[in-house]
């Protein structure tokens, strides 16, 4: 029993951009709308324990967990877990990155259940996570891309 959630966008703009801002976790509120603070509690090597919190929802309730995340820079992969598992039995994350014509295709994979006691099923939260990481995506998207568009202008000027 687990629910599954598969989104992805190209981005224009170099792998090595688009692998070092969306792997920068400590700067993901500025990147994504919903998270207000990205705490690093831990580094070895190329995992990253951190705490994400969100911006209040529409009730008031801030929502706030501990993530574990391995990046493979060679594979161009990234596999993460929430700790704190919260409403979720449990929630598992697979990103990769590939090259493809117009730039780099970033793609999700979430893999979770959600306890008896969580205010939603899986259905709903599948639901709710495909909505919302079209939102994101097309923000990193946009983010990332002005980011490298500068980055070739500031190039340029030199």
């Amino acid at each position: 029993m687990a629910a599954h959630t598969e989104s992805e966008i190209v981005i224009a703009a170099p792998m090595q951009v688009v692998w070092d801002i969306t792997n920068d976790v400590a700067n993901w509120p500025d990147l994504y709308s919903e998270y207000s603070a990205a705490d690093i509690l831990s580094r070895e090597g190329d995992t990253v324990t951190f705490r994400l919190t969100m911006h209040p929802d529409e009730d008031g309730n801030v929502w706030s967990w501990v993530s574990e995340r391995t990046s493979d820079p060679a594979t161009r992969t990234v596999k993460a877990h929430r700790v704190e598992t919260g409403p979720f039995d449990f929630m598992n994350i697979h990103w990769e990155y590939s090259e493809v014509d117009g730039g780099v295709l970033m793609r999700w994979v979430q893999d979770f259940h959600m306890k008896p006691a969580a205010p939603v099923d899986d259905d709903t939260m599948a639901a709710n996570i495909t909505r919302n990481s079209k939102i994101q995506m097309a923000l990193i998207k946009e983010k990332v891309e002005k980011a490298a568009a500068d980055m070739a202008t500031a190039g340029d000027a030199r």
